[in-house]
């Protein structure tokens, strides 16, 4: 088990020294790397960089992945560090031209972002989007889904941790609401399935499936409403989840893809996401650390090593030309669909050759920013002009 920690020493004064050499480098390259994916017109981030030949083309935007960054800038600005871009000023245009705004999650996220950022305008974010009916009005709530409501819960959490429950009529019932669905996700493992499994036909059928964004977001938005409410069992359910995902951690490190929280075992191991080594396994693992880091800060730093060429082709992942960490390593043709009739069974697949495996080499922005979130880094040199 995850225990409390024995001695006088914080989780941050563990953590840094041991994380200090292996993150310095990724959170430059990540505010380097970000520039690039900035679309000046719309003020928002791409979806994508992808290689085309030797080029790197900007594909599209997304206010998801903008929402993402901003977050993980803000986090550089809380550590004393500056940020490229005006965080205040985009979050402020996507609240104000809020067409875009059709999902759970998206509203979730927007709601997160302006608890941390700019509290100020929380009044009019929670009756712009009637916040307090959110439950009722989109199908990811029905649905149950795991992810959408984890991103609700923690912007309900940080809300009420800035003292502004009073301005969100309803605010304190929400988040135990949200709480109590997202915990009947939970199985008795510690892993989260996708869906809630009644209520639809997909979440009975596949329900109990969770992939890692449905373990790392529970952990969080758990571990900050048991901050909130003041709630140890919401810990001790995130303590389960990280607990789980840190048992069946590949041998290089690997965070796997999904999870079983009916029985469970690993329901499927490839593709292996850079963006579950270097950013969303610590953004959980880091907010469990704070009490109990004695098994969290080795499996972040095996995840962290991955990267940099502990993985099945032996190669670093990172990108310094482009300053990008490459998306994945998946198994190449009719091996993947092998890995998913084993999972499924509960076999276990290795790929381990360079004829088995390949590299996606594309980069999305939400990866970069979550990295910055999960690890604020050092001052790096950026461009006079801000961008924003």
């Amino acid at each position: 088990m995850l225990r409390p920690v024995t001695s006088r020493g914080s989780a941050d004064s563990l953590a840094m020294p041991t994380l200090d050499m292996e993150t310095r480098e990724l959170s430059e390259l990540a505010v380097r790397g970000l520039g690039p994916m900035f679309d000046p017109q719309s003020q928002l981030y791409c979806f994508r960089l992808n290689r085309e030949g030797s080029a790197m083309v900007r594909e599209g935007v997304s206010h998801r992945y903008t929402i993402m960054v901003l977050l993980g800038f803000h986090q550089r600005e809380q550590a004393g560090l500056t940020s490229p871009v005006d965080v205040k000023s985009i979050f402020l245009k996507m609240l104000r031209e809020s067409s875009w705004l059709t999902s759970l999650g998206d509203l979730g996220l927007l709601l997160w972002l302006c608890a941390v950022a700019s509290p100020e305008h929380i009044t009019e974010l929670w009756d712009r989007f009637d916040v307090s009916m959110s439950l009722s009005r989109y199908q990811e709530a029905s649905e149950g889904r795991t992810m959408e409501l984890s991103w609700l819960l923690t912007g309900l959490a940080h809300a009420s941790l800035a003292s502004l429950s009073d301005q969100c009529a309803g605010l304190d019932d929400l988040a135990g609401k949200c709480y109590s669905l997202l915990r009947d996700n939970q199985g008795d493992h510690g892993y989260f399935g996708h869906l809630a499994r009644k209520g639809t036909l997909a979440g009975a059928l596949r329900g109990h499936i969770g992939s890692f964004a449905d373990q790392v977001y529970p952990i969080l938005a758990f571990t900050k409403f048991s901050e909130a409410y003041k709630d140890g069992s919401a810990l001790d359910r995130a303590l389960a989840c990280a607990e789980g995902i840190c048992q069946v951690q590949g041998e290089q490190g690997q965070w796997w893809w999904h999870y079983d929280s009916k029985t469970g075992r690993v329901a499927e191991r490839y593709p292996v996401y850079s963006v579950h080594q270097h950013a969303m396994a610590p953004m959980a693992l880091l907010a469990i650390a704070k009490t109990h880091p004695e098994k969290a800060i080795p499996a972040i730093y095996k995840g962290l090593q991955w990267i940099s060429g502990t993985n099945e082709l032996g190669c670093d992942l990172r990108d310094t030309s482009h300053n990008l960490v490459w998306r994945c390593l998946y198994p190449k043709g009719y091996r993947r669909y092998v890995a998913i009739g084993a999972g499924a069974v509960g076999l276990r697949t290795d790929f381990q050759s360079r004829r088995s495996m390949a590299i996606r080499f594309e980069c999305r922005p939400y990866e970069l920013g979550w990295l910055l979130y999960a690890f604020p880094g050092v001052e790096v040199a950026v461009p006079a002009t801000r961008l924003g």
